[in-house]
């Protein structure tokens, strides 16, 4: 791994950001320590990057747009271009695995897991920016109209630390594909994967400054980026109360904005589903990644008739289930920091004063270093709807039961959030299934199942408070360009 890096420090490896296709340190010479979530020791740092260095990245992405080969490269060469980089991937799968385990403290098997997710968005946007078209219009006599997806120029990804390999496939792959360049602003906590992709790109032949890659505190970097007059589009993908300040600080500018802001997505359980097959679904919807995940399944909704039974059977594999360091593969790893893992304990602590029944609790490896920001799995059962537990989004392997007795309760129960990300249904009938798949509001709902290994080809986006636009899929290519429409008098 430390081939590839620009040297060693005292703490560890020295990460360099990416800047017009040249690792560059901030301008200050200041650096963020980076701390591996299994253990808590410093093993890395990052630059801290400012405002001056946002400049630097967002002026070599705008060169690249307006003089560079990137703006008037055919599509199917960008799209050559994006094939190299899963290429690139699939060759250095077990590193960047490997990195992003130790970076975010998930365990081993969910880090592969997350390449194979990266190579596919990066193999599909590689072969799709070629068929998106546009169209022409019946118009007046003597009239030709036609419509073009024209790129919208400069594009700023700024990315969570849950899945910084897949989010930032999934925003470097569509905004690649449709033309545009880009500067990604990491999370501070788990940018490494997402620098080691910066080099991958530049091995894979995209021009310098296409893709820039620079790291710091979001209040510093982040900011700055987000209201840059020199960036046309931001994606952003993290909690509402930033998404808020991310749009405000784009409004300024007028800019287009996608933004994905986590949820507390439901999964209701009729009578008639197939129990043994919805268990394991129902837990791991909830712990992988350690339930830092925006469509975690934090809320399971089980029909009166069948809610003790299914209830007990969830407390067994709750009890069952155990956190631990990343290598281990455990269960469940830690959480991204010592903040987080304090959230997560806050909640379970506020749910067993207010006399939530706990049915069950998970463990912590004994092996477990000390310093890691390891939280126990924990089931509650009979949770109020008006509860924190039912509306807010905990962020960590807690997960709540509520029973209900009718199909107007269950589809009342589950759009009564402000969020709307993802859904499950589980029952054989496939009547209901229709009507309640079509009446929770949810951007994705899924019938007898939850999740679809990442879901590359799907579009994933929410209503309400979980945001607006659309990600993965030909719909994200979509937002990433804007329509132009031409119109020809020939008479």
């Amino acid at each position: 791994m430390g081939t590839h890096l620009s040297g060693t420090v005292a703490e560890g490896l020295a990460f360099m950001q990416v800047i017009d296709g040249k690792k560059a340190d901030s301008l200050s010479g200041e650096r963020i320590d980076v701390r591996c979530p299994s253990d808590g020791k410093v093993f890395a740092s990052i630059p801290a990057s400012g405002a001056a260095d946002v400049d630097r990245a967002v002026n070599a992405a705008r060169r690249a747009f307006d003089e560079g080969p990137w703006g008037r490269m055919p599509a199917v060469e960008r799209g050559r271009c994006l094939t190299r980089l899963f290429q690139l991937v699939d060759k250095n799968g077990e590193e960047l695995a490997a990195l992003e385990s130790r970076d975010t403290g998930k365990p081993a098997r969910q880090g592969k897991a997350d390449v194979v997710a990266t190579r596919r968005y990066y193999e599909f946007y590689g072969g799709a920016g070629d068929k998106i078209h546009g169209d022409t219009i019946p118009f007046l006599d003597g009239y030709t109209t036609l419509t073009l997806r024209e790129p919208h120029g400069v594009v700023a990804g700024i990315i969570p630390w849950n899945y910084p390999l897949q989010i930032g496939a999934r925003v470097i792959g569509a905004a690649l594909a449709m033309g545009n360049t880009l500067v990604v602003k990491p999370a501070e906590d788990a940018s490494l994967t997402a620098l080691r992709i910066a080099e991958l790109a530049l091995e894979a032949e995209i021009p310098e400054g296409v893709l820039n890659v620079i790291t710091g505190y979001g209040k510093d970097a982040g900011a700055a980026l987000s209201a840059h007059p020199l960036v046309d589009y931001v994606t952003f993908t993290g909690s509402p109360a930033t998404g808020t300040a991310i749009q405000q600080a784009a409004a300024v500018n007028n800019r287009g904005v996608t933004m994905e802001l986590g949820g507390k997505s439901p999964q209701i359980v009729f009578e008639d589903a197939d129990i043994e097959a919805a268990l394991p679904v129902l837990v791991n919807a909830i712990i992988q990644n350690g339930g830092q995940t925006c469509s975690a399944g934090s809320r399971i909704l089980l029909h009166r008739p069948i809610y003790e039974a299914v209830a007990k059977a969830l407390a067994d594999r709750f009890a069952r289930l155990v956190a631990g360091p990343h290598q281990e593969d455990r269960d469940l790893g830690a959480m991204i920091n010592p903040k987080q893992k304090e959230r997560v304990e806050g909640y379970v602590a506020a749910a067993r004063e207010a006399g939530i029944p706990v049915l069950a609790e998970g463990a912590i490896d004994p092996a477990a270093p000390s310093g890691g920001y390891y939280v126990k799995p924990a089931l509650f059962g009979s949770v109020d709807p008006d509860a924190a537990l039912a509306r807010e989004e905990v962020f960590g392997p807690v997960l709540s039961l509520f029973p209900f007795d009718t199909e107007q309760d269950a589809i009342r129960l589950a759009n009564d959030t402000d969020y709307g990300l993802v859904a499950g249904v589980w029952t054989k009938d496939g009547a209901r299934q229709h009507r309640v798949a079509k009446r929770v509001r949810a951007g994705q709902v899924f019938v007898n199942g939850y999740g679809a290994g990442g879901g590359i080809e799907l579009p994933f986006g929410g209503f309400k408070r979980s945001g607006h636009g659309r990600e993965k899929g030909f719909e994200a290519l979509y937002d990433m360009s804007a329509t132009k429409t031409i119109v020809f008098n020939h008479g």
